[in-house]
């Protein structure tokens, strides 16, 4: 039986001086620009494992160690669709690839780090599940094209 799974980790930034209102609110861009440092992921990180399984029977997610709601709707909800949607893509481009977009997906991140401390830990969070995600779909994306999808959320 084959195993689909991924880890990714993504750095902590702190913003010097913050942006402040956004110019498109669908992807989370400032109406002006920012100042924020990014950290070393040796000492501050968010590490992301992404797993699909045949016999899951909904899309779950643990934050640190907690089972978090998935809302229908939401911005993890519609990160995940989204990658499921690239992979369905990739599926139909490369017809003896696994079919495992429509497989659920169980959720586990972890930040070493205080949650809600000022550390854009929700930046991190989504950067380290898109990637995880990517990698266990094996997707082409660009870096881009996954922060494209990291942002909404």
């Amino acid at each position: 039986m084959t195993i689909y799974q991924a880890t990714a980790t993504a750095p902590v930034n702190i913003a010097c001086i913050k942006y402040w209102g956004k110019r498109d609110t669908k992807l989370i861009l400032p109406t002006n620009s920012s100042l924020s440092v990014t950290l070393d992921q040796d000492d501050l990180k968010s590490q992301t494992t992404s797993r699909a399984d045949a016999s899951f029977e909904r899309d779950r997610l643990w934050l640190n160690g907690k089972e978090d709601e998935i809302k229908p709707g939401g911005r993890l909800a519609t990160c995940i669709s989204e990658m499921k949607r690239l992979r369905a893509e990739y599926e139909d481009a490369n017809p003896n690839e696994p079919k495992i977009s429509g497989y659920k997906v169980h959720i586990a991140s972890m930040n070493n780090f205080p949650t809600a401390a000022g550390l854009a830990s929700s930046a991190s969070g989504f950067a380290a599940l898109v990637s995880s995600l990517a990698a266990l779909y094996k997707l082409p994306a660009t870096p881009s094209e996954l922060s494209l999808i990291s942002r909404q959320g």
